[in-house]
């Protein structure tokens, strides 16, 4: 989804057209595994991270384009909201000190792109929903102003036929309606890129799928949104609705939703592609001049655009991804439930326990899937939403447990385990799964800090909700920027 578009108008000619040349990429998709086309090199991990700007005051700022064009750097992109970037970071070999240098790097960017965003009157922020957002930093005005977003806008709510409503239950109760898809800009996550062979798909991705809600519980940092405090990490359910194509006729019907976690294990990557056409509706049905299966007959790489661009309008929270690189095909799992922040050094915990805890589960000699039922799986990730590191879980072998406990007592020796085996520096393993092992303890992450400082600030200076919201996210900011993990953060006002 990353491709931009030129504007269109679609017709149903379009679609017919666009729905046999997603078959025809299928079949050249299929022939491609059992050729064994596919890169055979060592793997590569790769991240996506998504920011918010905000102004002074902490509230949103909608000056992307702006900040874009002060940073200066390919790297970046906007967003579906004008208060949204991401950053891109390439990719690497896992191994050695890989993790110790990208999380130099990341700061490095990150640092230098919020210096130049001061020159806009803005700031950087990595969160998973950002505290400050209103309802009406959300209507369509704020898209950001790109052919691709305000398409599929367009043909979200064509499909759709009425506006979308957001009801989320939790600590307090939110029921809003939305006549655009920017609802969707407040959820703001880092997206770990796994490149694995053909051979391991199913291996990798059923695994990152078993430990998806682990990840959400240890890394939940979205507990507010629109001054309502909700789930822990309020995103999962929020990113489900706000890109929400079916009226409730159709959900009654058991039509799939396009923010999907699934409903079953696999035993190849081309079961993934073979629904995503089966089951889903071209959003996009723009046709490529590229004949796939002549390409191939040549000798060459098809980019099977088709196929890549309607997997982008699917939003799996482990979605899998074909890709070409320098005339080379290779696939990815693409890892989508975290949200972004508090700090890097946080970020780079959850990356190594993710890769680390996916590699010794995708190895192990009994899978988890073959003892964990997919609908537990799913029901796991929505309960790792709602309550965050303080959620009960239920895992083979242990039952349900607490999140923490479970982490602690089964997973981070795997994690472990699993990066000695990626080859990762011993000490920079020790030292990021050790900033995951102190937010068990503490049982501190990003959500618990949000609701715990703004008790605070409510208690000690009887501030409302909003004054609150905006001091709070003030001081979220000053701690991101020591690069402190949020398990040492102090809940407290005090400036350092």
């Amino acid at each position: 989804m990353g491709r931009e578009i030129q504007a269109v108008k679609i017709t149903g000619e379009d679609r017919r057209a666009y729905r046999v040349k997603l078959a025809r990429s299928l079949d050249v998709f299929a022939r491609m595994l059992r050729e064994r086309l596919f890169e055979a090199g060592p793997p590569l991990v790769g991240q996506e991270i998504e920011l918010n700007l905000v102004d002074e005051q902490g509230a949103p700022s909608m000056r992307n384009a702006d900040v874009l064009a002060a940073i200066a750097d390919p790297a970046w992109a906007t967003e579906v909201g004008q208060f949204n970037l991401e950053i891109n970071v390439p990719p690497r070999h896992l191994r050695g000190d890989a993790l110790r240098v990208l999380e130099s790097e990341v700061r490095g960017s990150l640092n230098a792109a919020d210096s130049r965003a001061r020159a806009t009157g803005s700031r950087l922020v990595m969160i998973g929903i950002l505290p400050t957002l209103a309802k009406s930093d959300v209507d369509s005005g704020v898209l950001t102003a790109s052919e691709r977003y305000r398409v599929l806008n367009e043909q979200i709510f064509a499909a759709r036929g009425e506006d979308m409503q957001i009801e989320i239950d939790g600590a307090e109760h939110l029921l809003t309606h939305a006549d655009s898809i920017t609802p969707e800009a407040a959820c703001t996550s880092v997206q770990l890129h796994l490149q694995v062979s053909p051979e391991e798909f199913a291996n990798y991705w059923n695994a990152a799928q078993a430990v998806a809600a682990v990840q959400v519980a240890l890394a939940a940092n979205a507990p507010y949104l629109f001054g309502r405090q909700l789930w822990h990490e309020t995103r999962i359910t929020l990113f489900e609705q706000a890109t929400d194509t079916r009226p409730d006729e159709l959900k009654r019907q058991g039509v799939r939703p396009r923010v999907w976690f699934g409903e079953r294990w696999i035993t190849s990557v081309f079961d993934l592609f073979e629904e995503n056409i089966q089951y889903f509706p071209a959003l996009l049905p723009i046709v490529d001049d590229e004949d796939p299966q002549a390409v191939l007959d040549r000798g060459e790489c098809p980019l099977l655009a088709e196929m890549s661009l309607h997997n982008g309008t699917i939003y799996r929270w482990n979605r899998p991804v074909y890709a070409v690189t320098g005339g080379q095909p290779h696939l990815r799992v693409e890892n989508r439930v975290l949200p972004a922040g508090p700090s890097v050094a946080d970020v780079m915990a959850n990356a190594a326990f993710y890769y680390g805890i996916v590699r010794a589960l995708a190895e192990s000699e009994r899978p988890i899937w073959t003892q964990l039922s997919f609908i537990t799986a799913s029901e796991n990730l929505h309960e790792a939403a709602r309550s965050g590191i303080g959620a009960r879980l239920y895992w083979p072998g242990l039952g349900e447990a607490d999140a923490a406990e479970l982490v602690l007592r089964r997973l981070l020796p795997m994690a472990h385990d699993g990066l000695r085996r990626w080859g990762v520096s011993p000490a920079d393993a020790d030292r990021l799964l050790g900033i995951i092992e102190q937010r068990c303890l503490t049982g501190q992450n990003g959500a618990a800090w949000q609701i715990g400082m703004v008790e605070r600030l409510s208690e000690d200076s009887g501030a409302d909700r909003a004054r609150a919201l905006r001091q709070m996210t003030q001081r979220y900011i000053e701690l991101m920027h020591t690069n402190e993990p949020v398990h040492n953060w102090p809940l407290s006002a005090a400036r350092h």
